[in-house]
């Protein structure tokens, strides 16, 4: 079994390595693990790990300069149905559309847009960036083993707002409830970063292996 993390240029993808790692040694299976921008990983990988670290414009760009990674990712996860899990703007790729350094086109796999956090009414600063309790809002299996006030690690400027609600999986409060995570069949991705999210984060990880 092989679970690849893609690298495209952006996001801290040894610590996310890491972490999966030590998942996988709580799950029921074993996986090699590979962090890797070669188009055959992704395309022999049983489940493949979005990162994202930066603008959402940067994120994109980062996929579209890899000849053929957005075609493959496509044929992954919308035709062979493989899970992927998304991590901050890995997850907000997702969406339709991102504004973020201008208007860039997402990945359109969960409806929705990518907009500035607006807390314009409170007194919370942006970025966003530190610990909150998660409040769950929709089963997901990836997610099953989160409970209500467990926390998890943020930091981000912009929020991913799905068109359909039943995407969302959980939400965070930062001055109004915020998109934590979202599921959509075989595509999951979280707004926190589980590889700093400690318990919490392993136990996702690990249910994502497991799945």
């Amino acid at each position: 079994m092989l679970l690849t993390v893609v690298d495209y240029g952006v996001g801290n993808l040894r610590s996310i390595a890491k972490s999966i790692e030590k998942a996988n040694s709580d799950s029921q299976l074993n996986y090699s693990i590979k962090v890797s921008s070669d188009l055959n990983d992704v395309k022999k990988s049983d489940k493949i790990v979005l990162p994202g670290q930066g603008s959402f414009k940067a994120c994109k760009n980062g996929i579209n300069n890899i000849k053929g990674l957005l075609d493959e990712l496509n044929e992954s996860v919308l035709v062979k149905k493989k899970p992927i899990y998304g991590i901050c703007a890995g997850m907000q790729l997702f969406a339709t559309k991102g504004y973020e350094e201008g208007e860039t086109n997402g990945l359109n796999w969960i409806p929705g847009v990518v907009v500035k956090l607006d807390i314009s009414k409170t007194n919370f600063k942006i970025p966003h960036m530190g610990w909150n309790e998660l409040k769950i809002e929709n089963n997901s299996k990836v997610f099953k083993d989160v409970v209500n006030k467990n926390h998890a690690y943020f930091i981000h400027s912009y929020e991913f707002i799905p068109k359909n609600k039943k995407n969302v999986s959980i939400t965070t409060n930062y001055g109004k409830d915020v998109i934590a995570a979202v599921s959509q069949e075989n595509i999951f991705g979280s707004q926190f970063h589980p590889e700093k999210s400690q318990n919490t984060g392993i136990k996702i990880l690990t249910n994502f292996l497991n799945l």
